[in-house]
């Protein structure tokens, strides 16, 4: 029996394959994105277990669903729009605690801990950190825009789409989300 190496395949013939029953492509696909879908997720929630939780089930999800994707050439903005609706289900069963844990407290202990040690490694570790903490003290609307364009790198027609608002609507939250940042991150940039 001859042994395929899907690792070698690119993308598109994953999808492909995966489509068409595959159980190895789909293994390479989810192996394959898993990382990219944990990532988005930690921009999202903050607790490591439902960002595990969220990331498992949007990746269920797209093996199941998987035969219904049209066209291979859309993956990205599919799998984008499975993990947002995976997200705003997980949000609106937990809307009563959202933010409990990260709030100006945490922030100011983080920031007292940049001179961890030296070098680069450290320093940028830190500033993700604040950013993720920065990012999930925007109101879920601003989040989701935000993250969906700068992390993602979605247009805002596909944004538009996704979260079903217009497009002045995703650009107002984009805006809105940025200048946000920019006042909670101040010191840093």
């Amino acid at each position: 029996m001859h042994s395929y190496d899907y690792k070698k395949e690119d993308m598109q013939e994953i999808i492909r394959l995966s489509q068409n029953g595959d159980i190895k492509a789909l293994e390479e696909l989810i192996r394959r994105i898993q990382k990219n879908v944990f990532s988005m997720f930690s921009y999202l929630t903050s607790k490591r277990e439902d960002i595990a939780d969220l990331t498992q089930e949007a990746l269920l999800k797209t093996a199941r669903c998987i035969s219904s994707l049209k066209e291979p050439s859309c993956f990205k903005s599919w799998l984008n729009h499975i993990i947002t609706n995976t997200y705003y289900d997980y949000s609106k069963k937990h809307s009563k605690d959202k933010n409990l844990d990260f709030d100006e407290k945490k922030l100011l202990e983080l920031k007292d801990k940049i001179g961890c040690e030296p070098g680069e490694r450290c320093l940028f570790s830190e500033m993700d950190k604040i950013v993720k903490i920065a990012l999930l003290d925007l109101p879920e609307k601003l989040r989701i825009a935000i993250v969906l364009r700068e992390y993602e790198g979605l247009s805002y027609d596909d944004i538009s789409k996704l979260t079903n608002t217009t497009i002045g609507t995703v650009k107002s939250r984009i805006a809105r989300a940025r200048n946000k940042l920019q006042e909670q991150l101040k010191e840093f940039i």
